[in-house]
């Protein structure tokens, strides 16, 4: 009865203390006031969607969706050509390249493949090796110049990638390629999810 809500009552006094409010208020005036710093977006990016994305098409790809790819197989330049309708430029960087190589005999289909004259060779961007986790090495490209559609079927990858506005995703589902994030004005015949 009366006993449990004037308990109630002083728990509730207790924790609402006037001069801990105050002193809670002035800590995070301070703390809030340091971080100011606002990310500048491009003036290609039409909400989520980059507009200065346009044939003939770089696509960035990843050690996985090459050894996908020749599970499912699908000619890499052929695939994006039927998915996109235009013309497609795969890039390999230097760390998914690198990557290819540590993993051994078993994929060196995959590394014969990354090998092709059709395919563009990109540099690590600055500060990072050839050791470098690759999934980060894209990730920095793609923040630092946002002209690339990224190829990967790495579940973590493409969360961490949809965080990234204006970066276009290319993954393979039945036995082809999607792309997502792509407008629909540019996408032409893609398979749409």
């Amino acid at each position: 009865g009366k006993l449990k809500q004037t308990r109630k009552f002083a728990e509730v006094k207790r924790l609402l203390n006037p001069k801990e409010v105050k002193e809670r208020d002035k800590k995070g005036k301070k703390g809030k006031e340091a971080v100011r710093s606002v990310e500048k977006t491009s003036s290609a990016l039409f909400f989520k969607y980059n507009s200065a994305l346009g044939p003939p098409y770089r696509v960035l790809l990843d050690t996985n969706f090459i050894n996908f790819s020749i599970k499912n197989k699908i000619d890499p330049v052929q695939g994006m050509v039927d998915c996109l309708y235009a013309k497609c430029v795969p890039c390999i960087c230097d760390a998914v390249m690198a990557e290819l190589e540590k993993l051994g005999t078993k994929y060196r289909i995959a590394l014969k493949m990354a090998k092709d004259k059709r395919f563009e060779r990109i540099p690590n961007p600055p500060g990072t090796k050839n050791d470098t986790y690759a999934d980060d090495v894209l990730v920095d490209i793609v923040t630092q110049h946002r002209c690339y559609i990224v190829a990967t079927c790495d579940r973590d990858l493409k969360r961490r990638l949809r965080k990234i506005p204006g970066v276009p995703i290319m993954y393979i589902s039945n036995h082809r390629y999607t792309i997502e994030r792509l407008p629909e004005a540019t996408m032409g015949g893609a398979p749409r999810m």
